[in-house]
């Protein structure tokens, strides 16, 4: 069953529903609020968002015409609640599950990276385990669905990518990979310079008080 390409939008609502089951099973299927919440999650989100309720729902209204969600509403409740069915439209294993939910909301990944971020969502013993979801959803019976893309210049490991939104431009994926590291460096720099400074203020703060005891 082939559903057509998915767009940024449906993409993170979709993945948000996956980890949101399988993380949190007693708050699904999920509210408006709390799917419109998982999607701007700002940890475990590469690219953050800061989506509405109105795109999210424009987002679930399209993979609900693509067969990929569904919504209810329960007898005793005025709230309509949302969940998907990705695993039984692909034909997917849990592990399959895991590692295509990871880098559909964290971007292009390594095997060790897919692995770290799947802890909760799924338990790979090793990286081969990890090979070997990703060999089944690069040969999905209704065509690819993670890419290996090519070794970037200075890394040891090349990186996978879901191909859920179509064939991926590699010179766009690299341009976006290093200003994420960029933008990654320099926080570190300023956390590192921050840290610096409150050294220095601790000392100072021990100076002045060893000086106020002088006084006394």
């Amino acid at each position: 069953m082939a559903v057509g390409v998915l767009s940024p939008v449906e993409v993170r609502v979709l993945g948000s529903l996956v980890e949101k089951q399988i993380t949190t099973p007693e708050y699904y299927p999920l509210s408006l609020n709390a799917l419109t919440a998982a999607c701007n999650q700002k940890s475990n989100r590469d690219p953050v968002v800061s989506y509405d309720e109105a795109t999210v729902e424009r987002g679930m209204d399209a993979l609900r015409e693509k067969k990929l969600a569904w919504v209810i509403k329960k007898a005793d409740s005025r709230v309509l609640r949302y969940g998907h069915i990705l695993p039984e439209a692909y034909r997917l294993e849990p592990a399959e599950t895991a590692a295509l939910c990871v880098l559909m909301l964290r971007g292009p990944l390594t095997v060790g990276e897919i692995r770290a971020c799947s802890g909760r969502l799924h338990e790979f013993h090793d990286l081969t385990e990890v090979d070997d979801a990703l060999n089944k959803l690069a040969s999905n019976d209704q065509g690819p669905l993670v890419f290996k893309l090519p070794r970037l210049a200075g890394h040891k490991e090349a990186r996978y990518v879901h191909l859920l939104s179509g064939e991926v431009k590699i010179d766009e994926i690299e341009v976006a990979q290093a200003k994420s590291e960029h933008a990654a460096q320099t926080r570190a720099d300023l956390e590192a310079e921050v840290a610096a400074l409150r050294r220095d203020l601790d000392e100072l703060r021990q100076e002045f008080n060893e000086f106020k005891r002088l006084l006394e």
